[in-house]
């Protein structure tokens, strides 16, 4: 008996023994594996690795010439170019009570001394309310003093005050070159002052749109976004050549392809919109149709202005132009066929018009017709339009 007692005791404590070494053993496994997970981080607290440490910074040097010459163009010109936000008029239809809501945010830029601000006529089209911003921060409520909606310019004004920003020099844009460098300043997509650059891509384009055809476009791969609107376009001397006003993209963002109003267009319209608050087309006193002109084209193999009327006393009447005749049963013999303005040819309407609208009141303009088969020249001079 006390052989089987002694031999149960010893077996109860083996028993127990083994246990705790299974225990022991587990726990130096799990302490081994959190060692060996701590590893980096105990390399990385106790060693400094060279590479670590902040690396040394390599000389710049100077800047190119031409990185000086864009830095310094935008730092001239940035002060006189604003940004404009516009609010809308709303009427709730229960309650009948006004109140305004936000529309649109747009550029522009100081024109003179007087606080008169040029941008797009499409960038205040429907507002209510217009507010300029000024590259110091002070912010004013703007007045519309005139617009030309075939020409997308609009001219505002605010009170600034007896700090006025300067107004960007004046280039000119009959003599610009395609391949030339261009420079945008605006605020596309609300980022306030921001600077785009590019060439002169090509002259002389047309854009139509809100039931008007603008001819004479500058067109530019320079970066032109929503909010660019009514922006400056600059030449390298930083001169005004152009109001940045379209883009041409399915998506609505820059795909390399913007217009300008040139400036020429805009220091012609310009004044006459400050001084009468409106612009006053030199005309010739004819009617002409896109559609009829066509038609006409078509079925007469000639290029040219089809003069479907001219209005009795007036500038083309004293010259002596003649419109078609239209008979009851539906002939049509043509008339005069304006075939070039001053010896440039034209062969839409809206090519006439921008042709004429290079022109002021009073000018003098060679038309070069065809009438009965002969082709003569015939001066007319430009009366007030319409």
């Amino acid at each position: 008996m006390l052989i089987f007692k002694r031999y149960g005791m010893k077996t109860k404590l083996t028993r127990n023994r083994f246990f705790v070494y299974v225990i022991w053993f587990a726990f130096a496994w799990v302490l081994l594996f959190l060692v060996w997970r701590s590893v980096p981080y105990i390399q990385g607290f106790f060693s400094f690795k060279p590479d670590a440490l902040p690396r040394t910074v390599a000389a710049r040097g100077d800047l190119a010439a031409d990185e000086k010459a864009t830095i310094e163009l935008f730092e001239k010109s940035r002060d006189s170019v604003v940004y404009i936000t516009t609010k809308t008029l709303v009427r709730d239809l229960w309650t009948r009570n006004a109140f305004t809501v936000p529309r649109g945010t747009g550029s522009g830029f100081i024109w003179d001394k007087s606080g008169h601000v040029i941008t797009n006529y499409h960038v205040i089209q429907g507002a209510s309310e217009a507010i300029v911003k000024l590259s110091d921060g002070r912010d004013s409520r703007a007045a519309l003093v005139g617009a030309s909606p075939s020409h997308d310019i609009a001219v505002l004004k605010i009170a600034i005050g007896f700090e006025s920003p300067s107004p960007i020099p004046l280039g000119t844009s009959h003599n610009l070159k395609v391949g030339q460098k261009v420079f945008a300043i605006g605020n596309p997509f609300g980022l306030d002052w921001t600077l785009t650059t590019g060439i002169i891509s090509a002259l002389d384009r047309s854009l139509g749109g809100n039931g008007a055809t603008i001819e004479h476009l500058i067109q530019t791969d320079a970066a032109i976004n929503p909010g660019n609107s009514g922006g400056p376009l600059l030449d390298s001397a930083g001169r005004l050549i152009g109001i940045t006003t379209a883009i041409f993209s399915p998506s609505g963002a820059s795909a390399g392809i913007g217009f300008a109003v040139p400036v020429d267009t805009v220091n012609r319209v310009v004044p006459q919109l400050i001084q009468s608050g409106k612009y006053i087309r030199p005309a010739l006193g004819i009617e002409a149709d896109e559609g009829f002109n066509e038609r006409m084209k078509r079925l007469l193999k000639l290029n040219g202005i089809f003069i479907l009327r001219v209005s009795q006393g007036s500038a083309a009447d004293r010259a002596g132009l003649k419109g078609a005749d239209i008979y009851p049963d539906g002939r049509i013999v043509p008339g005069d066929i304006i075939t070039a303005v001053d010896g440039t040819k034209v062969d839409t309407v809206s090519k006439l018009l921008a042709r004429l609208d290079d022109q002021v009141v009073g000018n003098t303009v060679k038309l070069t017709i065809v009438r009965e088969g002969k082709t003569l020249e015939i001066p007319v001079t430009l009366q007030p339009g319409a």
